[in-house]
């Protein structure tokens, strides 16, 4: 399909009853939302493939759900420094942060750069991307060492003790990365129950709901380190 085509079978799909029910559902408000779910995306991009021209070109459309579909079909390799910063900037919700996030942005070379870059945003949906990305990075790298993972520990034990963000998309996607990281092998979920410890003496609502939720999954005993089930989009 080429571009026109594209954008036919988008508004071909437009639904305003799924715009209304992702926005009472799941508070996903977005700018020229056509109401398209996740999986008529997938199957857009299976027709299409890779194609990061076209990508481009889609999300400039503005079309919000082309934004998305362009997360699919990009070829990581292509995606510069400058179009990293410009898509993270430009999110407006939870859902098309964790898109590139997850499909995209943690497959990328400029991930841990942009990490350590955003992690300290004044913008909740980049602030957010830098703690997604701490989450779903050892998905797209699971060969990666302990030390990054370990590093991502410090950067969530600072983020709770420098000061209290209790934005909800933050502190969520914050909570996300400690439960994650501390799934990944029994090292690492050591590491992430003592930082989930330290964070608990902080003493603000913000990082007991952050320790305290996390605890309740990484102190699991019946957790299987060499096996565990991918996580779901945490909103």
């Amino acid at each position: 399909m080429n571009y026109d085509e594209i954008i036919k079978k988008l508004y071909s799909l437009e639904n305003k009853e799924k715009i209304a029910f992702k926005k009472a559902k799941f508070a996903i408000n977005a700018n020229k939302s056509l109401g398209i779910y996740h999986k008529d995306l997938k199957e857009i991009a299976k027709e299409i493939g890779i194609n990061s021209s076209l990508a481009m070109k889609l999300y400039d459309s503005g079309i919000y759900e082309a934004k998305i579909l362009s997360a699919k079909i990009f070829d990581v390799k292509d995606l510069s420094e400058e179009l990293f910063d410009k898509y993270t900037n430009d999110f407006e919700n939870w859902e098309i942060c964790d898109s590139f996030c997850m499909g995209l942005f943690v497959k990328n070379k400029y991930a841990l750069k942009k990490i350590k870059e955003y992690k300290t945003s004044d913008k909740e949906f980049v602030k957010r991307s830098a703690f997604t990305m701490m989450a779903a990075y050892g998905f797209s790298n699971k060969n990666e060492s302990n030390v990054i993972f370990e590093e991502f520990l410090e950067y969530i034990y600072e983020e709770c003790k420098e000061k209290e963000d209790n934005r909800v998309y933050v502190k969520k996607a914050v909570n996300w990365a400690l439960r994650n990281i501390g799934k990944r092998n029994k090292d690492l979920n050591k590491k992430a129950i003592t930082i989930a410890l330290k964070i608990s003496l902080i003493k603000t609502k913000t990082s007991y709901w952050i320790s305290s939720n996390a605890l309740k999954e990484i102190q699991n005993k019946d957790l299987h380190f060499l096996d565990y089930p991918r996580s779901k989009y945490r909103v």
